[in-house]
């Protein structure tokens, strides 16, 4: 269980520690009818979890993967936690997941148990692999070693090479209704108070509610649409609210909520392609944010 902090800090499992699986029953009721008919019917080695992000599919692998891996030494996870250089050190400042990775892997699961039992490869995520890294799979992939299931995490199937999705069972994982999101805030925050709004922003992912209430955005959200709606609220309202965003890019997006949520549809491409500015041109994050929320204000 969670345990409650502060108003706006709580601790929620790794999908590795969490044993609270909420919708995607379809997903996992396919894996287990080919599962327990792999006799009669060989089970498809690569399948694809995709779909948006925090909406579960993280979770869902790790259960599937403890329900088939053998032994302790039969599980291979790659992640950015787990990201290391050339010289096999942690490789806490990339991007991207390297190929040095990929290739320890391979080495690993080469020197693995031999004992017969079925590997697990998880990747968490395909969209975070480099190019080399995703080569390094794909030749993998080509001839996947016997009795192995990889589990790849795709946030986005347009970020993975066509090679490797076409080797891949893909299974589309859909975003969560309300009453789900409720259960799991129920279930993770039973001290919160999630209101409705936050779960409409959320848009199907529970992940982003966690992220919301951890780093208080449901709260700068209402700020912020007060600040918009109040027609005393001025330039130093705005850069204040702006203040506040600027440290959490995750929460960025709230801009884009709330163009949304006023119907300024025109504004969406241009606030868009400001808000990538802001993490692609290092500039100061403050003033991106308050140039956007002036724009909102002008067209209301």
């Amino acid at each position: 269980m969670v345990t409650k902090k502060t108003a706006n800090s709580y601790n929620f499992p790794e999908p590795m520690n969490n044993d609270v699986l909420v919708g995607h029953t379809e997903v996992l009721n396919d894996f287990l009818t080919a599962w327990n008919n792999r006799n009669e019917h060989p089970i498809h080695p690569v399948w694809m979890l995709t779909g948006p992000k925090g909406i579960g599919k993280a979770t869902l692998a790790y259960k599937i993967a403890q329900m088939v891996y053998g032994n302790v030494g039969d599980f291979f996870i790659i992640d950015m936690e787990r990201n290391i250089d050339k010289d096999g050190k942690p490789k806490t400042d990339g991007k991207n997941i390297s190929v040095y990775t990929v290739r320890a892997m391979i080495e690993k699961m080469q020197m693995s148990s031999m004992s017969g039992d079925w590997r697990v490869i998880l990747i968490d995520s395909v969209d975070e692999l480099n190019t080399a890294a995703s080569n390094a799979l794909l030749k993998l992939l080509e001839e996947p070693p016997a009795k192995t299931l990889f589990l790849l995490i795709v946030h986005q199937l347009a970020n993975v090479l066509p090679t490797v999705r076409s080797r891949a069972r893909v299974e589309k994982m859909h975003p969560l209704t309300t009453a789900q999101l409720r259960k799991l805030c129920d279930t993770f925050m039973p001290e919160a108070n999630v209101s409705d709004e936050t779960l409409r922003l959320a848009n199907g992912s529970f992940g982003r509610i966690a992220n919301l209430k951890k780093s208080g955005g449901d709260l700068i959200y209402e700020e912020l649409i007060s600040c918009l709606q109040n027609p005393r609220s001025n330039s130093i309202d705005m850069i204040t609210i702006a203040k506040k965003i600027a440290p959490e890019p995750a929460l960025y997006g709230i801009l884009l909520d709330a163009i949304a949520a006023f119907g300024l549809a025109d504004l969406y491409p241009s606030a868009t392609h400001a808000i990538a500015n802001i993490t692609r041109v290092n500039l100061e994050p403050e003033i991106g944010l308050f140039k956007i929320i002036s724009q909102i204000k002008q067209c209301l």
